[in-house]
């Protein structure tokens, strides 16, 4: 599959940053803290930054972002560092788009957070299924914004015109602009990526159906990108997820098993990394990866907690479990990286949603008894008794719960087995119709 990258590939490129900030707005991060994160990013994609410049203003330009003005001083910056790139650190709309490169050279190309996310991603997706998310992700994105790519436009799809020209039989009037065939092609492309999407969102859902059916509690890894989530995800299971200092080092979702203090197992599934100002479009094309943790057990939220913004990156963490609609499934937080604190562990605002917070380093292995101990304190809280008679002729059903290890207690009865269940909250509504008035102890 071809991926459509936006950000060149050339390491050298020369980066130049531009934000703004609403004087009376209120942002998770400061503006410069927002930059630093920006930066990161940049370089993550292979971008040299050189220099950059913000503005706080009482409301956003409805033309150039931000004002006319700063926008005339940054290009002045960027003619005499000589960069080739300016991003900036908002997601542009497409009339944003269209009014700044009004006024920027031919040689510099224009580039905002969401653009260069998705760069990111279409360079770190090494699956197909990621693959495609990506590329929706992208076309979806690009739609709105085909101006400036195509500079050709009066070039005519279709021959010579209404007013002469040799265009053949059937082509010969005003014809389309080169434009209007782009755009017909992305959307065609975005119908059939869509169609893909759903066929491996039926797919993960068999999965998931299969991994459910094991008995073994669903557990997913969310957290702030570069948090550590495939370093814990490597201590906790021995394997050799690939990990990495840097953003979004991995992107494709990874299941492992995990053995518990009280001799039970856990399904541990890593997740794509979570970060401010993620953009829409990639939470609705990852939405078939994302579903891995509306449908869990248990959220592990891994927090890097030495970072100087750890509250405000909890934050984003949670309000992208918000927006998935997954905020009522029952979370760990996981304070990682506790090797790097010179002292003690910071004050984190508000974690009462949390069942427990535990201090770890999966770099280090500190504090990894503790945290499987609170996953089995946390699931086995996360669970309820149910008394149910399976009639004899239901079979299948009674094996499903014995494979399942779901029985805690079972006797023969008139009607059928009289059993006494202890299963997770999520899956007591499928075996609610079998319940029972209450097994009588004899």
């Amino acid at each position: 599959m071809t991926r459509n990258h936006f950000v060149q590939d050339q390491a050298a490129d020369r980066a130049f940053l531009a934000g703004a900030a609403l004087r009376q707005g209120r942002a998770l991060l400061s503006l410069d803290d927002s930059l630093d994160e920006l930066t990161l990013l940049a370089e993550t994609a292979g971008l040299n930054v050189v220099g950059r410049d913000s503005q706080l203003v009482s409301k956003i330009s409805p033309k150039t972002f931000i004002g006319p003005g700063k926008l005339a001083e940054v290009i002045e910056q960027i003619t005499l560092l000589d960069a080739k790139v300016l991003i900036f650190d908002d997601e542009l709309s497409p009339r944003h788009q269209r009014e700044i490169e009004k006024q920027l050279p031919e040689d510099l190309r224009l580039l905002d957070r969401t653009s260069l996310i998705l760069d990111i991603f279409a360079q770190h997706a090494r699956t197909s299924e990621g693959a495609l998310q990506v590329e929706l992700a992208q076309y979806e994105y690009r739609l709105p914004r085909l101006t400036r790519q195509w500079t050709h436009l009066a070039r005519q799809a279709g021959g010579g015109g209404a007013r002469g020209g040799s265009g053949g039989v059937g082509l010969r009037g005003p014809g389309e602009t080169q434009l209007e065939v782009d755009r017909r092609e992305i959307a065609r492309k975005i119908t059939k990526l869509k169609g893909d999407l759903e066929q491996v969102r039926a797919r993960r859902s068999l999965h998931r159906a299969r991994r459910r059916r094991s008995g073994s509690p669903l557990v997913a890894l969310v957290g702030y990108t570069n948090a550590g989530k495939s370093t814990l995800l490597n201590a906790l299971t021995d394997s050799h997820v690939y990990a990495a200092d840097k953003l979004f080092a991995t992107l494709d979702p990874t299941t492992r098993r995990v053995a518990l203090p009280d001799g039970g197992e856990i399904l541990l599934s890593d997740t794509v990394g979570f970060i401010q100002k993620l953009p829409t479009t990639l939470i609705a094309a990852f939405r078939a990866t994302l579903e891995e943790v509306l449908d869990t057990d248990l959220i592990l939220h891994v927090a890097d907690v030495s970072h100087k913004n750890a509250a405000q990156q909890i934050e984003a963490v949670e309000d992208t479990l918000a927006e998935i609609d997954a905020a009522h499934v029952p979370r760990l937080l996981a304070l990682n990286k506790i090797d790097q604190l010179a002292g003690a562990l910071p004050q984190l605002g508000q974690t009462d949603n949390y069942v427990d917070t535990i201090a770890i380093s999966a770099r280090h292995g500190l504090g990894l008894d503790s945290l499987l101990s609170a996953i089995s304190a946390a699931i086995e809280r996360g669970r309820t008794r149910l008394d149910v008679v399976i009639p004899y002729q239901a079979g299948k059903v009674y094996s499903e719960l014995n494979d399942k290890q779901y029985i805690e207690s079972e006797r023969t009865g008139a009607n059928g087995w009289e059993l006494r269940l202890l299963l997770p909250q999520a899956d007591a509504d499928a075996y609610q119709p079998f319940a029972a008035g209450g097994i009588k102890s004899e």
